[in-house]
């Protein structure tokens, strides 16, 4: 099932976001590209009593941000040109980019614990006036939270009941934080965040570890494909043994 092959991917991205990305932990904001730093919100909120304070940020990944991270970590780590090809093929596959849209989340909570499960009925994404719930995420968010803690969520990319691509002419997508998720927005408004899909690349930047992706899809596609001719094949087979049945039938009475 997909949320199965997302969880297993959690691991990775996080071992990737944690060097790739600043952190709350260390109570500051790192020098980040403005390439990145374009695709990602912040706030920032404590309740009145001033026992609860909350840092949220949240990033999209665009095909911009993504074409960044990889360059970075690249560059970063003075990777060989094959050695980036096989980084960026392994960290898309994990996205899973072509069944779902990721996001990164990252919380900081001071004073007392934040409660958030469960996490995915306090987070939505809106596109185009559709709403729509986490297909996956990491469930540490379920638990108590008091310090950093991040975490990939994961949306569908095609529409459930229409079957079509989310974000296809879309203008942009939508992300809303309900009020109830910590104490620290008590008798606060929900949390909406918007990024313009405009500002973003057409497409992540091609290559060894597209080709291969792609490869990868059109396999996953032929499977499909297979599975759905023997189905139509049963049914086929099935109208035969009917058709037959019936003709046999029809002389016996004719017969008589």
């Amino acid at each position: 099932m997909l949320s199965k092959k997302l969880s297993a991917s959690l691991i990775f991205l996080l071992l990737i976001i944690f060097t790739a990305s600043s952190s709350y932990a260390a109570k500051k904001v790192e020098k980040v590209d403005p390439a990145l730093k374009a695709w990602y919100h912040e706030t920032e909120a404590q309740n009145r009593e001033g026992d609860q304070s909350l840092k949220l940020r949240i990033t999209y990944y665009s095909n911009e941000y993504i074409d960044n991270l990889i360059t970075t970590e690249a560059e970063k780590n003075l990777w060989t040109a094959d050695e980036t090809e096989n980084f960026k093929y392994t960290f898309l596959k994990n996205l899973n980019l072509s069944e779902a849209i990721p996001f990164h989340v990252d919380l900081y909570v001071t004073g007392t614990p934040m409660y958030a499960g469960p996490f995915d009925k306090h987070i939505t994404m809106m596109v185009g006036g559709r709403k729509y719930q986490p297909i996956d995420y990491d469930k540490r968010f379920n638990f108590k939270i008091l310090g950093a803690r991040d975490g990939m969520v994961f949306f569908p990319r095609y529409d459930p009941k229409t079957g079509k691509e989310i974000l296809a002419g879309a203008r942009d997508v939508r992300i809303i934080f309900d009020s109830s998720i910590s104490h620290a927005l008590d008798g606060k408004k929900d949390i909406l965040y918007v990024w313009d899909l405009s500002k973003d690349r057409p497409k992540i930047g091609g290559g060894k570890a597209a080709n291969r992706l792609e490869v990868d899809r059109l396999l996953k596609r032929t499977d499909k494909l297979e599975e759905e001719r023997k189905a139509l094949q049963r049914q086929l087979d099935a109208l035969n043994k009917e058709y037959e049945e019936v003709n046999t039938r029809i002389d016996e009475l004719q017969s008589e």
